[in-house]
């Protein structure tokens, strides 16, 4: 028995790490873990009280036309999307926020996103956009094809194949209006470019309640999950083999007003 064990936990060991997820935040100081898709689910009422949306696998999502693209939910098996976390990290406009994600292998390369949308004054918590025009993307890092650290053409994900809990930063733009936010962070692995689907997605959302002096609430250059993306768009179905530019998919980064 002991003999086909081991084959069978080696070969579940292997599945689990063959795609990734973000596996925890640091905001302002503050340590946050992460939903973590093979323990959260299962333990039903005990699970841990999170400030991230549920991510039912570390598998990507493949279709740019499922609410499933929005947060990395499964809407199969009586599920719709990934249903909202029950608290919020509060954070500073102005502050960064660091992200860890978990192993990243080299054949997924492509870009990393972030987006944010603003919730009710209720807050997060109870509050899906679902295919609402609500969102307004932050930053995006995609392909540097001169670049002196590393040797060879490299993608925003290129620093998470070689170093195990990469970090990832962004910046809560400094001029919003205090209020709850919904995140939205993703990579886009482009390695299945010759694929029906373009691309995979690997997508997570978590909540913030954000302090500050800011007045703005950004209502132009909003886009919806599903919507935001098409999958015939040259960032998305992509030969990542061929050199040159890249460009990123979505609206343009959000700045704030001078």
């Amino acid at each position: 028995m002991r003999s086909l064990l081991l084959p069978l936990l080696a070969s579940a060991a292997t599945t689990v790490s063959a795609h990734g997820y973000v596996d925890n935040a640091t905001i302002n100081g503050q340590y946050y873990q992460f939903y973590q898709p093979y323990q959260d689910q299962y333990m039903g009422e005990w699970a841990p009280k999170r400030i991230s949306r549920a991510v039912y696998s570390n598998g990507p999502v493949e279709n740019v036309t499922s609410i499933d693209v929005q947060c990395g939910g499964i809407s199969a098996e009586g599920r719709i999307g990934s249903s909202p976390a029950p608290l919020h990290a509060p954070a500073e406009a102005g502050s960064t926020v660091n992200l860890k994600w978990t192993y990243w292998p080299d054949s997924h390369m492509g870009p990393m996103l972030t987006y944010m949308a603003r919730c009710p004054d209720s807050g997060c918590q109870d509050w899906l956009p679902e295919s609402e025009k609500v969102w307004f993307k932050i930053h995006q890092d995609g392909r540097h094809t001169e670049d002196k650290v590393w040797p060879d053409d490299i993608w925003a994900t290129t620093p998470f194949m070689y170093y195990e809990n990469a970090g990832y930063n962004y910046t809560i733009p400094s001029c919003l209006k205090p209020g709850y936010y919904l995140v939205r962070h993703e990579i886009i692995a482009l390695h299945s470019a010759w694929a029906e689907s373009g691309a995979q997605f690997y997508p997570s959302c978590h909540q913030l309640q954000v302090s500050g002096e800011g007045t703005v609430v950004p209502t132009t250059g909003l886009v919806s999950f599903p919507g935001a993306y098409e999958a015939n768009h040259p960032g998305i179905h992509v030969n990542v083999w061929n050199a040159g530019g890249y460009t990123i998919p979505g609206p343009e980064v959000f700045e704030c007003p001078v």
